[in-house]
């Protein structure tokens, strides 16, 4: 049984992913802004309350959970939160493209830094970019602060694999292509994808609990399309 972290868990992907850990008999922390939806699961491995990544009051909290409740022990974190703004750059304002960045990077490098204390030399963080981020891939117009973003965590994602190689845990980042969710939407407006959350959840919970140990610092571009 492992204890796993989940951000992002109010929809879309990271609903379905804490669904698979809890009903697989891990003990799952979902955390999102809106809790609502996961609570409704009242499924007795989750536990779930509002998050907000920019919080020192819920870091707190998160950090005293894994002590008393966890024993001070996290195996896995999926940092599966996520902010889109879909504007011209000419357009976005500063506080858009801050907005953003807190949520994708300076909120992944801050629930890696409050974890790590507590996890072993064989857990496993795994970050979710996205095919936008990804070097020399095809880029879109209208998502600079969004791919932007999601490039900066592929790179904190090897830089961090390199400076705990010794000692552990393992890192590795999914860059994500089309997956039919809200998120999607947003920035393709009438797109079909060809996988659903749903899909993309089972990809994911199978690499998050066995991926780290073929995968140290990589790049994996989980991808049949994109849009």
């Amino acid at each position: 049984m492992k204890n796993v972290i989940i951000t992002g868990t109010s929809r879309g992907i990271g609903l379905e992913l804490a669904k698979n850990f809890a009903e697989a008999g891990h003990k799952v922390l979902a955390l999102s802004r809106n809790s609502e939806p996961i609570r409704a699961l009242k499924h007795s491995n989750i536990t779930a309350f509002s998050f907000d990544l920019s919080s020192a009051v819920d870091f707190g909290k998160l950090e005293s959970h894994i002590a008393e409740s966890w024993n001070g022990r996290v195996d896995i974190l999926i940092n599966n939160a996520g902010k889109l703004v879909n504007k011209p750059f000419a357009t976005i304002s500063r506080e858009e493209f801050e907005a953003v960045y807190s949520v994708n990077v300076f909120g992944v490098a801050t629930m890696i830094q409050k974890v790590l204390p507590f996890m072993a030399s064989e857990g496993h963080i795994v970050n979710i970019s996205s095919m936008g981020g990804v070097q020399g891939s095809v880029k879109f117009p209208g998502l600079a602060a969004y791919s932007s973003a999601k490039a900066a965590v592929i790179t904190l994602t090897e830089l961090l694999a390199e400076e705990y190689k010794e000692t552990g845990p393992s890192f590795n980042v999914l860059a994500l292509g089309a997956v039919q969710t809200e998120m999607l939407e947003e920035a393709f407006p009438g797109y079909k994808a060809p996988l659903s959350p749903t899909e993309m959840a089972a990809y994911i919970f199978d690499f998050a609990l066995k991926g780290n140990a073929y995968y140290n610092g990589k790049l994996l571009q989980v991808s049949s399309t994109t849009p």
